[in-house]
């Protein structure tokens, strides 16, 4: 089994699509493992967009990630990293195809509805940031 962090976006939020965006997830079979919504504060903000805090655009990125609180998961299944990449579609809403999440809900390339882990590597390090071990739970296979 395999890990992924999710974040559910503040555009998510404020579009009342949670539940969309959840159930699409859950009928791909991944099961949630861990779930809280946060206010993302300035320095989780740099910690998880080190890779792009010294770019132009970064105060934008934070801005629209601190507008308002996010909805952190954890979801758990086999191959979950590239199948949850896969339900989203590209990270640029505009160029998603149809009937991916970000191509049916987002609106262009940071008002994309959900990050997710783009690796194993990054998921167990996102997980780390975001979640401690007693928030995770483990779920009975039915």
């Amino acid at each position: 089994m395999q890990n992924s962090l999710i974040l559910l976006k503040p555009d998510c939020l404020g579009g009342k699509i949670v539940g969309e965006v959840i159930a699409r997830f859950e009928r791909a079979g991944y099961d949630i493992v861990a779930c809280k919504m946060i206010q993302l504060d300035s320095a989780v903000l740099s910690e998880h967009y080190a890779h792009v805090a010294d770019l132009p655009f970064f105060p934008d990125i934070a801005d629209f990630m601190s507008s308002r609180p996010v909805v952190a998961l954890i979801l758990q299944g086999e191959n979950v990293v590239q199948g949850v990449r896969d339900l989203l579609g590209p990270t640029d809403s505009t160029q998603a195809p149809e009937g991916t999440i970000r191509g049916d809900l987002g609106t262009d390339k940071m008002r994309n509805v959900v990050h997710a882990s783009d690796s194993a590597e990054s998921a167990k390090v996102e997980i780390e940031r975001f979640f401690s071990s007693e928030e995770i739970f483990e779920i009975a296979s039915t």
